[in-house]
């Protein structure tokens, strides 16, 4: 079974590259009230007991590089769900 998402453009702009244990991100957070919400999940996963779960790279302009090991995948894009960066999770 994958995962699959959708976001709005106008919001966010995500793309994936997986690799043979990570998956890694480039995400563009475009509206400045998602900006708290990008953080908050940065936070999140840099506080945890995991430092190597997700690993986040903040550049200007509120872009991130973002690099996910396959076994935190979920949790990150649920994460992304949670502070409203995306519209639709399912299975598929």
């Amino acid at each position: 079974m994958t995962l699959s998402y959708e976001y709005n453009k106008e919001i966010i702009n995500i793309s994936e590259t997986p690799n043979d244990v990570d998956v890694e991100f480039d995400i563009k957070i475009l509206a400045e009230n998602y900006w708290p919400g990008m953080k908050e999940i940065q936070k999140t996963f840099e506080e945890d007991d995991v430092y190597t779960d997700v690993l986040f790279y903040a550049y200007k302009n509120h872009h991130y590089r973002v690099i996910v090991r396959l076994d935190y995948y979920v949790d990150f894009i649920l994460a992304l769900m949670k502070h409203r960066l995306l519209e639709n999770v399912k299975w598929n």
